[in-house]
């Protein structure tokens, strides 16, 4: 087991903790900072100062109560479903590939891929916001036809490492899937 510090495509401090299970088992965790509990506050002030101002000129007590009911729904709906805590890729060679991503709320999102229908793990590169960025993805087999390509499947998609992370994991992979 080991932990790398990176960090993402703005610059953002992420962590690496991979893990050798076997020579035909690895676990790459990638983990984002937690969220700020200090820019939870200036956004909250700031929704309710500007609800407040609107209060003081309409004098209608509605105005803040929509505003912390708002605020109290967009932060369960942005903890629920938006910001991602870590995001893990498990290769296991006989088997396949599994991808997690755990939420800030606790809720988790996982996916299996068979290796039978894995073609190969790539290095893929994007326009993002008018420069060049580095992705991990797995390219899918089509069933009908084996040399073609059906999916991509992007991987870490929430945390964006740069790319010395990602030769990091691809190269590991790669020794994984050249063994199988």
């Amino acid at each position: 087991m080991a932990d790398d510090e990176f960090t993402d495509i703005n610059g953002k401090p992420l962590s690496l903790e991979y893990r050798f299970h076997s020579s035909f088992c690895r676990e790459f965790i990638v983990s984002a900072p937690k969220m700020s509990l200090l820019k939870v506050m200036v956004y909250t002030c700031s929704v309710w100062l500007f609800a407040y101002a609107v209060f003081f000129v309409t004098e209608n007590t509605a105005v803040l109560s929509a505003a912390i009911l708002v605020t109290l729904v967009g932060m369960m709906l942005h903890i629920h479903f938006i910001k991602i805590d870590q995001e893990t890729l498990l290769v296991i060679g006989s088997l396949g590939i599994q991808v997690s991503a755990s939420y800030a709320s606790g809720r988790e999102s996982t996916t299996f891929i068979e290796m039978s229908r894995i073609k190969d793990i790539v290095i893929n590169e994007a326009i993002y916001m008018q420069r060049v960025i580095y992705y991990l993805c797995i390219l899918v087999k089509e069933p009908a036809n084996p040399d073609s390509v059906s999916s991509v499947v992007p991987l870490f998609q929430s945390s964006k490492p740069r790319l010395n992370c990602l030769i990091k994991v691809y190269r590991s992979c790669q020794e994984i899937l050249g063994q199988s």
